[in-house]
């Protein structure tokens, strides 16, 4: 096992990003449960994409859920040096897997949501990769205690 060091500056620049990063999906996942239809159509979303969104199964809200809670508080753990940062990560990007099932395997959900939502859960899915494999990486460093 790797002796403990000293923080690195790029953890606090890595950290510091995640927050507002992985934040706008907690902003985004309570602004749906709160909100509703209300916070879908400030992001110009249609009727249809609206009432896709409301009949979603329980189960998505669920790993939505955990995917966006899951990589906050994995960004926080990174602050704090917590080596659970890696599992918590870990969590979070299945949850994320998980959660694209039923758009693209058990509905017509990408198709409603159009090549803008590939776009963006292609950028989501580099997100999770990268804290999950830098948490890692910062774990066997010694980092993260």
């Amino acid at each position: 096992m790797a002796s403990a060091s000293r923080t690195p500056w790029h953890l606090w620049v890595v950290g510091l990003i995640g927050i507002p990063w992985n934040g706008f999906g907690v902003f985004d996942y309570l602004g749906t449960q709160m909100r509703g239809e209300a916070h879908l159509r400030e992001f110009g979303m249609t009727d249809a994409q609206i009432a896709y969104m409301d009949a979603m199964p329980a189960w998505m809200t669920a790993v939505w859920a955990i995917g966006v809670w899951g990589a906050l508080l994995g960004t926080l753990l990174l602050l704090l040096r917590n080596r659970l940062a890696v599992p918590v990560f870990a969590a979070s990007l299945l949850a994320f897997v998980a959660s694209l099932i039923y758009p693209y395997f058990l509905s017509n959900g990408a198709e409603l949501m159009g090549e803008t939502a590939g776009i963006m859960n292609a950028v989501i899915f580099a997100g999770c990769l990268f804290f999950l494999l830098y948490a890692r990486a910062m774990a066997r460093r010694g980092v993260l205690r």
